[in-house]
């Protein structure tokens, strides 16, 4: 239990909802048992009535007819707490699960890129919607059905225990067996159920990364190698819950068999206290059959209230997991900062934690608010790198970035970011109209704004093109869409924005030179008092920037201007002579 201590500032936050549930449920308990002794007093009347002690037939009809209405009459109160007792905690429970998703999912925007490098989508998925469903039942149900059980079980013994102490403590010898085989049963459901959590992870991963690459999986007709693994998948998943399924199979035939064995207690040792004259009349032996049977809903939720609770532990304990994490970066400060945009890099090294591979060695450079900086090299000399370091997506491993002369690790993370406006090489799109996509850098733009923002990105003609226009409701991923119609998309969001900082990540690699000229020169209007980095691995691109450096293996080997670089030789002259060569033919 020790993993869904967790979940106690939970109880603490909807004490008083609980409290009154509790005292609902105490309520709904008394009134449902109040019938019992009704129906020994009529037993009793009967009795009376064919042993001739009492001959008027209308006095037992009376006396009849008013414990009948009664017993209807407490039912149905009974019925109504019941129905308030469930209400309570029922809606309880999904506010607690609604607190509990939430604070799953804060916590994993606060995580860093390296956590998300490290687990996969599927088994995030499962554990912020399976996993906390599994919680939920434990919060809800299992909680309601315990306080209902203790409840009912402490009322029917207070009235045994007042009608016949002796058989009420024969009629108990069962309980510590009981108590006994669900510890035992608890242990081995607690096991199978992490398994099946685990197996479910598995297949949730599996099959997200199949519907995200099933592009990939009908270009090279693996259809029935990715159906053979998931049906592989599928079987063990399967295996799992049966082995969960069949312990749990043992609880409510023991809790009838305990039941019974109960039952025969108290025929066999009532009769003989009857017999022997300890108990007067024979009503209490058939107030006692009935105590026994109404405490076997209660007595046989028990198993099944401890698999939710074992379930619970062994999803929470995976929740937990993650909820332990600490993020590698954090916020040093609550006061928002103002950012202008200048920024230079001081002998700046970086690696990758997940591959130990060093992106960047002693890179220094400076770009002053309202220049243009390009980065140039070949894949894997480290440009998104710097991109991400800016952003402060990874924190730096030797060196200083400085943003407006102040230590990045010093500037609030929150204004860092909001100054920022990012174009990812891999431009991601959310499944929402395209309009939506773009307002997402500015949610309270105007169309007016939208529609500028499109044209500045060269991709308000094919919007409009769409019958639906800006409506058009993207696929995930904006699979809709082409490469250079998303690019443009994700450049037109980051434009909207109107942030300080423009960073672009190769984000025209995918349009054709034409339009790449146009965005182009659409930017450098935009962003003459931006700071404005390009990574590209063209030289149209970068041609005009105030400053271009090209990297090689992490480090800087050539900077200057476009024409300083062609002056110079080296890298950048011939890759300016192929391109150009390229370009010509």
């Amino acid at each position: 239990m020790k993993n869904l201590r967790h979940l106690n500032k939970y109880f603490f936050k909807y004490k008083w909802k609980l409290l009154i549930g509790l005292i609902i449920t105490i309520a709904a308990r008394i009134f449902a048992i109040y019938y019992i002794p009704l129906i020994g007093k009529s037993t009793v009347v009967i009795e009376k009535y064919i042993n001739n002690e009492i001959t008027d037939i209308e006095v037992v009809k009376s006396e009849l007819a008013f414990n009948i209405l009664l017993i209807v009459g407490t039912t149905l109160i009974s019925a109504f707490f019941t129905f308030l007792m469930r209400q309570t905690f029922i809606v309880v429970s999904r506010h607690m699960e609604y607190d509990l998703k939430n604070e799953v999912f804060q916590h994993y925007q606060e995580l860093s890129l390296n956590f998300y490098k490290k687990n996969r989508t599927g088994d995030l998925m499962n554990r912020i919607s399976e996993d906390v469903s599994k919680v939920r039942l434990y919060l809800g149900p299992a909680i309601m059905y315990s306080v209902t059980t203790f409840t009912s079980t402490v009322v029917v013994l207070i009235f045994m225990i007042q009608a016949a102490p002796m058989l009420t403590l024969y009629t108990v010898i069962p309980l510590p067996i009981l108590a006994y085989a669900i510890y035992k049963l608890s242990v081995a459901i607690h096991q199978r159920s992490t398994i099946v959590q685990q197996y479910l992870s598995k297949l949730n991963t599996f099959t997200q990364e199949s519907f995200s690459g099933i592009a990939v999986i009908k270009s090279y007709g693996i259809e029935p190698q990715t159906n053979t693994n998931f049906t592989n998948l599928s079987n063990g998943s399967r295996d799992k819950n049966i082995d969960l399924v069949k312990v749990q199979a043992f609880f409510f035939p023991l809790m009838v068999l305990l039941i019974g064995i109960s039952n025969i207690i108290v025929i066999y040792f009532g009769g003989r206290q009857i017999i022997s004259g300890q108990i007067e009349n024979i009503d209490v032996l058939v107030e006692f059959i009935l105590y026994v049977n109404m405490l076997t809903w209660p007595v046989a939720s028990i198993g099944w209230v401890t698999s939710l609770v074992q379930q619970a532990e062994a999803s929470q304990e995976r929740i937990n997991e993650f909820l332990g994490e600490k993020p590698e970066i954090t916020n040093p400060k609550a006061e928002p900062d103002t950012i202008n945009g200048s920024i230079e890099f001081r002998n700046v090294s970086f690696t990758y934690d997940d591959t130990n591979i060093t992106a960047l060695k002693n890179v220094s450079f400076k770009v002053q608010k309202g220049e243009t900086l390009a980065i140039i090299g070949k894949t894997g000399s480290g440009k998104s790198t710097i991109l991400e370091l800016i952003g402060r997506l990874y924190d730096i491993d030797n060196g200083e970035i400085l943003i407006d002369d102040r230590d990045i690790h010093n500037l609030n993370l929150e204004s860092l970011r909001k100054s920022i406006g990012y174009v990812p090489q891999d431009a991601f799109l959310f499944s929402d109209t395209i309009k939506n996509n773009i307002k997402f850098g500015k949610t309270e733009a105007t169309d007016e704004e939208i529609f500028e923002a499109a044209k500045n990105a060269s991709v308000h003609k094919n919007i409009v093109g769409f019958s639906k226009g800006y409506e058009t409701v993207l696929g995930e991923r904006g699979i809709t869409l082409s490469g250079g119609q998303k690019q443009r998309v994700s450049i037109a969001r980051a434009i909207i924005h109107d942030p300080e900082i423009l960073l672009f990540d190769d984000c025209l690699s995918a349009v054709d030179t034409e339009t790449e000229e146009e965005i182009l020169n659409n930017l450098f209007k935009i962003t003459k008092n931006k700071t404005t980095i390009i990574v590209s691995h063209r030289i149209s691109s970068a041609k005009n920037a105030d400053k271009i450096i090209i990297l090689e293996d992490g480090q800087i080997v050539q900077e200057g201007s476009h024409q300083q670089l062609l002056d110079a030789g080296g890298y950048y002259k011939e890759l300016y002579a192929k391109q150009l060569n390229e370009k010509e033919m």
